[in-house]
């Protein structure tokens, strides 16, 4: 995807609908509107999932709380929403194998009374699945846990449950979205921003943007307009209309990544019940430990931190679930992502709000699509563009293809590609396994530059390489370090210190790719190294966790 061609298309054409933001929600409604042979464009103000979208608990799954909900309250809307997004979970598996995988979870379970309940539950959950269930959820005896899950406290444990959900890499998720739209045909720009909404006779014709790598503004005419900005999005619908109601409550979840000593075998845990009635899950991901997350009334901000009494709260649990001490020492990485809730003054805290989303529309005919997750994106995005369809009179001789459209890098995905990257490229073991798993039938390209003298290792013990630093530049639109070290990579969220060692190079291998004059690299650089100052300084005080994204 070739960015300077993309916003040149965007300051000389005009288009069927014109989507803000470039998290999963905007890049899922614009790849599904093109798939219905409409002409769209889409804005990003930073970049692909720079927000929220990056920033999960990296679960594909209909939500083992949401259905504990929906029974005890009889809330048939719950289970709806259950039932979706475990259907959502396996298109998510079938059309983008190379980034999403099934995981297995325990339950481990101290107390024996919750052994029916739990195990009940799950079974329904399995049976809401339907056709698309993973595997049956089972029991296992407090023997079998050990043995998958040593590092688990043992005293008292009486046995748990077994289920499967999904587990993804969802930045580059996001990022395959954008480039399958970008292949698809809307014209993509990230850094890009909205700075007015543009209106004839009352009703919206467009926007005023800018360009905030060049500066350069122009106006985009569109007949719709959809806000798909997902916690900023009142923030949008208050351009349109400033005296407008706002939609939303933000909830804040914190997640951390302890040192590889720590990391999980192939199973993830999931703690059913906090001090505070919450969950908790302990995930492997990349090679690590992940766990999250909290669920804390928040005010918007494009930066959230994970604040200590977070960072607090997830050790303390790991201290009583952990049969080996876990300290803020082990913590490699943190980072804290908004969630947008539709607003219910009834509900006595952001964990009672309802996931589901919401369209709706204003006086002038701004769309705005809110609420949802991750996992039910696609779901989201078929519901926006029919309400689109019918706001905009548009005409469409095609329904969505999206459930069954492959992503970007899935079409010719084998999952023992990385055998070939090995035998014919000469890579390691674990950067061939990376490369395909992150990349899937694209891999070879990044191999390929990696041949061609980038071979080598961004940081030491990772397996990402100098050639996805061109690549990202080259083929995917990134325009910052923070780009390829947050979400074309996942170094950031991985390791705060390893992060900031390789910093310098990233920005000399951006800067000959994208012929950076020295102040424009030193610019980004500069950017980049105050941050991680930032985030070191703020960690060593306990006051917030490594690395969010800068």
């Amino acid at each position: 995807m070739n960015r300077e061609e993309h916003v040149a298309r965007l300051q000389s054409e005009a288009f069927d609908l014109l989507v803000i933001g470039g998290g999963a929600t905007g890049t899922g409604i614009a790849l599904d509107a093109a798939t219905r042979n409409l002409k769209v464009a889409l804005v990003e103000r930073d970049d692909f999932a720079a927000g929220t979208s990056s920033r999960s608990t990296k679960l594909i799954h209909g939500g083992v709380r949401y259905l504990e909900q929906a029974v005890l309250r009889r809330d048939r809307s719950q289970f709806d929403l259950v039932r979706d997004a475990l259907k959502e979970r396996a298109v998510l598996l079938k059309i983008a194998p190379h980034l999403s995988q099934p995981l297995p979870i325990v339950m481990p379970l101290y107390n024996p009374l919750q052994i029916p309940y739990f195990f009940t539950g799950l079974k329904l959950y399995d049976a809401l699945a339907g056709k698309a269930n993973l595997a049956p959820s089972q029991f296992l005896s407090a023997k079998e846990i050990r043995d998958r899950l040593p590092m688990l406290r043992s005293a008292g444990l009486w046995g748990g449950v077994l289920y499967y959900d999904g587990q993804f890499n969802d930045a580059r998720m996001n990022v395959a979205l954008a480039l399958t739209a970008a292949e698809a045909g809307v014209v993509v720009a990230n850094h890009v921003e909205v700075v007015a909404l543009n209106k004839a006779n009352g009703k919206l014709c467009g926007a005023t943007v800018r360009d905030r790598l060049s500066g350069d503004s122009w106006e985009i005419v569109a007949k719709v307009v959809i806000n798909a900005t997902g916690p900023f999005s009142d923030t949008i619908r208050q351009l349109d209309e400033p005296s407008a109601t706002p939609m939303l409550r933000l909830s804040s979840g914190s997640h951390l990544v302890l040192a590889q000593q720590f990391s999980l075998p192939t199973t993830g845990i999931l703690i059913p019940k906090t001090e505070d009635g919450r969950v908790l899950f302990i995930l492997p991901w990349l090679g690590h430990t992940l766990v999250g997350t909290t669920d804390n009334s928040t005010t918007l901000s494009a930066d959230p931190q994970a604040s200590q009494e977070d960072i607090e709260y997830i050790l303390r649990h790991l201290q009583k679930y952990f049969s080996i001490p876990v300290t803020q020492q082990d913590v490699r990485a943190a980072w804290a992502g908004l969630r947008p809730l539709v607003s219910d003054p009834k509900a006595a805290d952001t964990a009672k709000l309802s996931r589901d989303h919401v369209i709706n529309v204003s006086n002038s005919g701004l769309l705005t699509i809110t609420g949802g997750k991750w996992t039910t994106y696609r779901k989201m995005a078929l519901d926006t563009v029919n309400a689109a369809l019918t706001l905009g009179n548009l005409n469409c001789d095609r329904p969505s293809q999206t459930e069954s459209l492959k992503l970007a890098g899935a079409e010719n995905y084998s999952a023992q590609g990385d055998i070939q990257l090995q035998t014919t490229y000469g890579l390691t073991p674990d950067v061939a396994t990376h490369l395909n798993q992150a990349y899937g039938d694209r891999a070879i390209q990044v191999a390929e530059l990696a041949r061609e003298g980038y071979g080598q290792r961004l940081a030491k013990n990772y397996p990402y390489l100098e050639a996805e630093v061109v690549y990202g530049a080259k083929q995917e639109a990134a325009r910052s370090s923070s780009d390829i070290l947050a979400r074309r990579t996942r170094l950031s969220f991985l390791d705060h210190q390893a992060t900031q060692s390789t910093l310098p190079r990233v920005v000399e291998l951006l800067g000959n790719t994208l012929g950076w004059s020295q102040a424009q690299q030193q610019a980004d650089l500069q950017r980049s190294a105050t941050a991680l100052e930032v985030s070191a300084t703020a960690t060593s005080n306990l006051s917030t966790a490594v690395l969010n994204d800068f």
